[in-house]
């Protein structure tokens, strides 16, 4: 009785010894591969029962057990595997996904969606296979599903017109996760997500905007990180008409040249400009300043910081900015 566990008990741990020494090789071959150590981490686990479900096969062979004992743990085993790795290619799929989209070069959109979507597909194959492993008829089982899902679209109209238009969204990319856009209605800010639903927007007050996808397809979408982040600005001033032109002219090059590589967020290229604006102004000479910044949200302090400047500068030049006339006999004469 006793030799009786003898073969099969070295059959399970020669094979699991084997499993074990090559599941070993190919985590640490992935783990080499920076997109494969969160892969390795993912398969860790699930392939410990795949080491060892080949020698409990090869066990079961070896020992003398009766053809449907066997057939039964058989189909087990595989049933067991199957499961095991549609649930990790699922995973697999999702972190393969998310790093993918890390890569400013592919420019991908991680969305929620485009996860679920994903790992969805992958369970409904393992699902069918499942099913076919296990002897059960899929095709019946198709038709019920379609005749049923029928009957749920209509139900669910909305709910699927939100669905649509977020796999929409995702083909089209008008919007991908972490650009700054503004919607219909005044809604603006960062991207956050594209959900199965809707898409959530964090506006610059930290709240967030929650708009069904079909919304968001329908409206205008205003993206400032398309075609790339950089955004022009302008300022506007003026000053009065007893100030030289050609040396305010040479005072908001000094600044703007002075505040390059020194205003956090500025870009040195394209170089920023000082334009005399056509005809005059009802205060004075009005001048504009043309510069680049690297996003969006940073117009706000570039603005701050060079309108600083500029007031100290002309406060220690003595140029004057224009006052607005408070009546049409107060305005001041303007040239011929």
């Amino acid at each position: 009785m006793y030799w009786a566990f003898v073969g099969p008990g070295a059959a399970f741990v020669v094979v699991t010894l084997v499993a074990l020494f090559v599941r070993e090789v190919a985590l640490r071959a992935l783990a080499r591969w920076s997109t494969g150590a969160a892969v390795a981490d993912v398969l860790r686990v699930a392939s410990l029962a795949w080491c060892l479900v080949p020698g409990l096969a090869a066990a079961i062979e070896v020992a003398d057990l009766p053809d449907r004992t066997t057939h039964i743990l058989n189909l087990t085993f595989v049933s067991v595997i199957i499961l095991s790795v549609t649930i990790t290619v699922a995973n697999v799929v999702g972190v393969l996904i998310a790093r993918l989209g890390e890569r400013k070069s592919l420019a991908l959109a991680v969305t929620g969606l485009a996860q679920t979507s994903a790992r969805a597909g992958v369970l409904v194959v393992g699902g069918l296979v499942l099913l076919g492993a296990l002897g059960v008829q899929i095709t019946p089982l198709l038709t019920a599903l379609g005749v049923g899902g029928l009957a749920v679209a209509l139900a669910l109209q909305d709910t699927l017109s939100n669905l649509f238009a977020g796999l929409h969204l995702l083909a089209d990319r008008p919007i991908r996760v972490g650009d700054y856009v503004r919607l219909a209605d005044g809604i603006e800010g960062h991207v956050v997500d594209v959900g199965w639903r809707s898409t959530r927007v964090r506006r610059l007050e930290n709240s967030i905007a929650i708009v069904p996808n079909g919304a968001v397809a329908k409206a205008t979408i205003v993206n400032y990180d398309m075609p790339e982040s950089r955004l022009g600005i302008t300022i506007r001033l003026a000053v009065d008409y007893a100030s030289d032109v050609d040396r305010v002219d040479a005072v908001l090059g000094e600044e703007l040249a002075a505040a390059v590589g020194d205003v956090s967020g500025l870009v040195a290229e394209p170089k920023p400009g000082v334009k005399l604006m056509p005809g005059f102004g009802d205060a004075g000479f009005e001048f504009t300043v043309a510069c680049n910044v690297e996003k969006y949200t940073d117009q706000f302090a570039v603005q701050h910081e060079l309108r600083k400047r500029i007031a100290r500068r002309f406060r220690a030049e003595g140029i004057s900015f224009a006052t607005a006339p408070t009546s049409r006999a107060a305005s001041p004469p303007r040239p011929s």
